[in-house]
């Protein structure tokens, strides 16, 4: 059966479809620097006429180091995203880590992500399939492409169908991880898929109490994964990556994103015709 494309708005995600942008910081870090990136992420897709969803983590719940900053909180993030929905007019996302979160999350959110860690709990994929909204899942680092059929098959039993696959790297040894472009097709017989791009460059716990990474590869796997045919590319954006509360070893730089959009939607405009 032929996958269905996601609906967010006045665009969808999916075959037949432009490639869309989800992008943004890892982590809220404050109210003004969440709508202020928010807006210039948008003010950049709107340029080059790219469909946007705006990315930023309430709580990071899976940081290396108990030290590591986590964010506002489930009910203070909320409230800051909703602000961004309303002020920029573009949808958001945002990850849960536990059921209980989820239906608070899907009054706000537009899209509702499970990060990799937890991918196979079951109780999560649930709650958030129960909410109606779309369900972005990333593909575990242990996990392979052909496995995720099992994740979409819950979040659908549900009765929700608007789901989306990322792919954003695999374990190979210690702190490492390498990316497999050919996931995408693969997961494509289930959902749309995305690619994420900045943390497929992480070396995970690579810096001991934090992650370190290679964002010098960033460009060159999101310009591949363009011309795999990904329906959505996914990037961590940050104004100041060196001072990123969060991930700043593989956060993009805003002043440099344009051009790297500029190059992945030739790339996959080129790919679709």
């Amino acid at each position: 059966m032929p996958i269905q494309s996601v609906p967010f708005g006045q665009f969808r995600i999916g075959p037949d479809h432009p490639m869309a942008l989800i992008a943004g910081p890892c982590v809220i870090e404050s109210r003004d620097h969440t709508l202020r990136l928010a807006d210039a992420i948008a003010v950049i897709c709107r340029r080059l006429e790219l469909p946007f969803i705006f990315k930023a983590s309430f709580d990071k719940a899976n940081r290396s180091s108990i030290d590591s900053f986590r964010g506002p909180g489930l009910t203070d993030g909320l409230a800051i995203l909703n602000e961004v929905r309303h002020e920029t007019g573009v949808p958001v996302l945002s990850d849960i880590h536990s059921p209980e979160q989820a239906q608070p999350a899907g009054r706000v959110l537009d899209c509702i992500q499970i990060p990799a860690f937890l991918c196979r709990q079951t109780d999560l994929l649930l709650a958030a399939g129960r909410t109606g909204v779309a369900v972005n899942v990333k593909k575990g680092q242990f996990m392979s492409p052909d496995e995720m059929g099992n994740v979409v098959d819950k979040i659908r039993s549900t009765g929700n169908d608007r789901v989306l696959l990322t792919e954003r790297g695999t374990f190979f040894g210690y702190n490492h991880l390498v990316t497999d472009i050919t996931a995408l097709p693969r997961m494509r017989q289930w959902a749309p898929v995305v690619f994420d791009a900045t943390h497929s460059c992480q070396l995970p716990g690579g810096a001991g109490a934090s992650s370190a990474g290679q964002p010098q590869f960033i460009p060159v796997l999101a310009r591949a994964a363009a011309a795999a045919g990904c329906d959505a590319l996914f990037l961590e954006v940050h104004d100041d990556p060196r001072n990123a509360r969060s991930d700043a070893a593989t956060v993009y730089p805003l002043d440099q994103l344009e051009k790297l959009l500029t190059t992945c939607r030739r790339i996959a405009d080129a790919a679709r015709t």
